[in-house]
């Protein structure tokens, strides 16, 4: 029987989610074995600095490319507001599932909603892009570092280190800790990051046996909405040490994307938001290099009007 080998971390989320792989493609491809190789990556072994802090070159996909690229393992697993847009030469993201809801969550134990926090109170959050846009909208608020997973920072929270904490809801709800979160918070209000809520898989460009496998379960709309968003991040040349907000979806009236560049405190604000007369179908009646050309064109799009609009002085001033 032919083996096929999962790399993934070890974390509570990142298993679940290779095993869900895992458990789709047995179904799909019964005449193989799938089996799981953990990896530690150096966001898993650095749990005491911000992500910010520590640099944003594949923190927590370098070390599975590399064992990708050895043939240690056949493809990688990855959360795809994780991965970098400039991946290991050699190597591509072949097949994405269908995304989860891609909302930030917002998590307490005294206050229903964002807009309950009294003043002064005290949120725990990683990530630049959440940090930037919640002090737009409440700069009264005080906002501290989280690190470690998703149940370590839920326990924080019980510990009463923080009023409240703020962490992609797709992770809480496949954890199956949907009832912590009081509120989803709008795109209105925050933005999520590039590929949030959407699992990706990393294969070796020549290996053809394994992408046979994969496209039985590659989801189409959530591949092209995804690619787009990397590519607006490209452009903009963006990682976590930037706040960047991107998320594209298919609505009735078309296609819908929306983009954001901010400074770290929020007060300088450049956005975007477009409904491109395309839909769904008409992206499922493309060849594969037409669907991934006009995915690369839409995002690049949009990026370049924020540039125009002066999102890189934004961030520059942010990497200085």
């Amino acid at each position: 029987m032919k083996k096929i080998t999962i790399g993934t971390r070890g974390s509570k989320l990142a298993l679940w989610q290779a095993n869900h792989i895992k458990s789709i493609l047995e179904k799909e491809n019964p005449e193989i074995k799938f089996e799981l190789n953990i990896i530690k990556t150096t966001g898993d072994k650095i749990l005491d600095v911000a992500l910010s802090k520590i640099g944003d070159k594949g923190l927590f996909t370098k070390e599975l490319e590399n064992a990708l690229i050895k043939g240690e393992i056949d493809l990688a697993v990855h959360s795809m507001k994780d991965v970098p847009t400039n991946i290991l030469e050699g190597t591509f993201i072949s097949t994405i599932i269908k995304r989860e809801d891609s909302h930030d969550a917002f998590i307490s134990n005294n206050f229903k909603t964002f807009n309950d926090l009294p003043p002064n109170s005290v949120i725990g959050t990683s990530s630049l892009r959440r940090k930037a846009q919640l002090m737009r909208a409440r700069p009264d608020l005080v906002f501290k570092d989280i690190r470690g997973n998703v149940d370590t920072r839920l326990n924080k929270l019980d510990n009463a280190e923080y009023d409240a904490i703020i962490l992609a809801y797709a992770g809480i709800h496949r954890l199956g800790w949907d009832k912590r979160v009081k509120e989803k918070i709008s795109f209105e209000v925050c933005l999520p990051a590039v590929g949030q809520g959407a699992i990706g898989i990393q294969i070796r460009q020549d290996d053809n046996n394994t992408l046979s496998a994969l496209n039985k379960i590659n989801d189409l709309e959530t591949f092209f909405c995804v690619s787009l968003e990397r590519s607006f991040l490209h452009d903009l040349e963006g990682g976590c040490q930037i706040p960047i907000g991107c998320q594209a979806y298919f609505c009735e009236n078309g296609l819908t994307i929306e983009g954001v560049v901010l400074s770290q405190d929020g007060q300088k604000y450049i956005n975007e938001k477009t409904i491109i007369d395309i839909s769904l179908k008409k992206i499922e009646d493309y060849n594969e290099n037409l669907i991934v050309n006009k995915a690369l064109e839409l995002g690049s799009n949009i990026a370049q009007k924020l540039i125009k609009s002066g999102a890189l002085d934004i961030i520059r001033e942010v990497r200085k």
